[in-house]
């Protein structure tokens, strides 16, 4: 038996049929099942039968040398920084329990998509290399600091590789942080690159093409549907993971996408040795909506943040005194129902929480629409209270936008400045986006 051989495992009652993959320590076998995942099986008491040798080539996956690539500089190509966080983009496969781990770093996505060469001359750098779902405030502000340091050093735009478990909080912090004259694209990946399902390349792809466009916005840019033909790009501060697991989980809220990658537009025609001769990229970006141009900015950073803010929603029956955990936090927004409501025994700790120095931002649980305390008697009470509308403000991009305005007040009050729009978070009108 060996790696690329297509076996059936029997072990415990259960059986599997797969591809053998290399497995890191002798204990285990590692099997890619015909669903793309993967699993790991302990070898003791295993009956394993080669149905088919040599299905498929599989290296060791040990990061031999010719697993290396190198990229090189073309002065008539754009330079793009490629920063990495981790998540399933950036992720490889644990040989030991066949599971995928987060840690590749941006060299090695360039060797992961090759058909990334020959869009651009690249800069990698790694921010950190976590799960998604162990970002936090003092993680965005050393990417904001990267991504700084990437435009001032002359980078002609920056791909962020993000989990996308928590991506719409970061592009929504990179949005108050940055002032931007070159586009920020966050890109990520659902499935990751062992499936034969993996939406990797094609994002990654549709990322630098919007990299190099003349959008200079935080962008965020995931399959806009289930098949591999169009990215959206959703503006940071209106995007909102929807599904757990489709390719095309990423939404506008209350808007159409502010653009759209076209993926076979920008597909590149190669010579024989798979070097990039002609490109009809520059028809592959469209956008939708207005935006800020490239350069239309000067590179400034506002990277404060006050971590000590709590998101809370509400819901029937919840206890008042459930609002004894964020007792003495600088900042509290609040998921209200419909037009921004809670329970009218909430009012009087709400109110107990704002004269004591918390700020409190009311959001709506409601995709659409926005919040307006003035229609009914709790809505009222509430604004009598000293609560904060937020709009439609998403109550995600609330929490972060309550974070960034506690140390960045510059002569105007919190209150004002979550009254109006930053970055895009805040609309005139209400409507439909689908």
């Amino acid at each position: 038996m060996n790696p690329g051989d297509r076996i059936r495992v029997e072990r415990a009652d259960r059986t599997v049929e797969g591809v053998c993959l290399p497995s890191s320590t002798p204990d285990h076998l590692v099997v890619k099942l015909d669903g793309g995942y993967n699993v790991g099986i302990e070898r003791d008491d295993a009956s394993v039968e080669v149905l088919e040798p040599g299905v498929h080539d599989v290296g060791a996956g040990d990061g031999a040398d010719d697993a290396t690539s190198e990229i090189a500089f073309d002065d008539s190509l754009p330079t793009i920084a490629l920063l990495s966080t981790g998540g399933t983009i950036a992720s490889t496969v644990d040989y030991r329990t066949g599971a995928v781990t987060a840690q590749f770093d941006a060299e090695d996505v360039l060797r992961a998509v090759p058909e990334l060469a020959g869009r651009a001359n690249y800069r990698g750098r790694v921010v950190s290399n976590i799960l998604s779902e162990n970002m936090e405030p003092a993680i965005w502000q050393d990417l904001a600091r990267a991504v700084h340091e990437e435009i001032d050093a002359g980078a002609d735009g920056v791909v962020v590789m993000h989990g996308t478990d928590t991506m719409q909080f970061t592009a929504a912090a990179l949005s108050f942080m940055l002032e931007t004259p070159v586009p920020i694209v966050f890109t990520g990946s659902q499935r990751s690159a062992d499936r034969p399902s993996s939406d990797n390349v094609m994002n990654a792809v549709c990322a630098v093409e919007a990299a190099k466009a003349d959008c200079a916005e935080v962008l965020v840019c995931m399959h806009g549907n289930e098949s591999d033909d169009t990215c959206a790009l959703h503006r940071g501060t209106r995007v909102r993971k929807n599904h757990t697991s489709r390719r095309d989980a990423f939404e506008t809220v209350g808007a159409e996408p502010l653009g759209t990658v076209d993926y076979r537009a920008a597909e590149l025609r190669r010579d024989g040795d798979g070097q990039a001769i002609e490109s009809t990229e520059t028809d592959a970006v469209t956008f939708h909506g207005d935006y800020r141009e490239r350069g239309g900015a000067e590179l400034t950073l506002a990277d404060d943040l006050e971590a000590d803010v709590e998101l809370v929603k509400f819901t029937p029956g919840m206890d008042p005194a459930f609002l004894d955990v964020v007792e003495g936090k600088e900042g509290l927004v609040v998921e209200g129902t419909g037009l921004g409501h809670v329970h009218t025994d909430f009012i009087p700790r709400i109110e107990a929480l704002i004269e004591d120095g918390t700020t409190v931002v009311m959001t709506s649980q409601c995709l659409e629409g926005r919040v307006c305390d003035r229609v009914y008697d709790t809505g009222r009470d509430l604004l009598d209270a000293g609560v904060v509308e937020a709009g439609d403000t998403l109550p995600e991009t609330a929490l972060v936008k309550l974070m960034w305005a506690l140390e960045n007040a510059d002569g105007e009050t919190v209150d004002e400045i979550m009254s109006r729009s930053i970055a895009g978070e805040l609309q005139e009108r209400s409507v439909p986006w689908t």
